[in-house]
């Protein structure tokens, strides 16, 4: 049994502290955890995914209240009408 717990928007805790967890670089490549702690799940979230090109979200790992979610979880709290931040506009690309 995975230790990934799938969570629906609705019941996650945005407001609690969360750490992140990242196995690979800017550049792509992969390297030792990295790792940063933040005061809400709601700004590791937006982190994750603005700050974090897409290609490396898949080595992220975000931990809050001993609960793991992988990148696709991240993606769903971050698309949630539940998620509590301003998200960034796409860039025209």
């Amino acid at each position: 049994m995975s230790s990934i717990e799938i969570e629906t928007p609705h019941a996650f805790d945005y407001s609690a502290s969360a750490d992140l967890f990242s196995m690979t670089n800017r550049n792509g490549r992969r390297q030792p955890m990295n790792y940063k702690h933040f005061e809400s799940a709601a700004e590791a979230i937006r982190y994750a995914i603005e700050e974090i090109p897409a290609q490396n979200l898949v080595g992220t790992l975000l931990e809050t209240d001993e609960s793991r979610h992988d990148s696709k979880a991240i993606h769903r709290l971050y698309t949630s009408p539940s998620f509590p931040l301003t998200r960034r506009t796409s860039d025209p690309a």
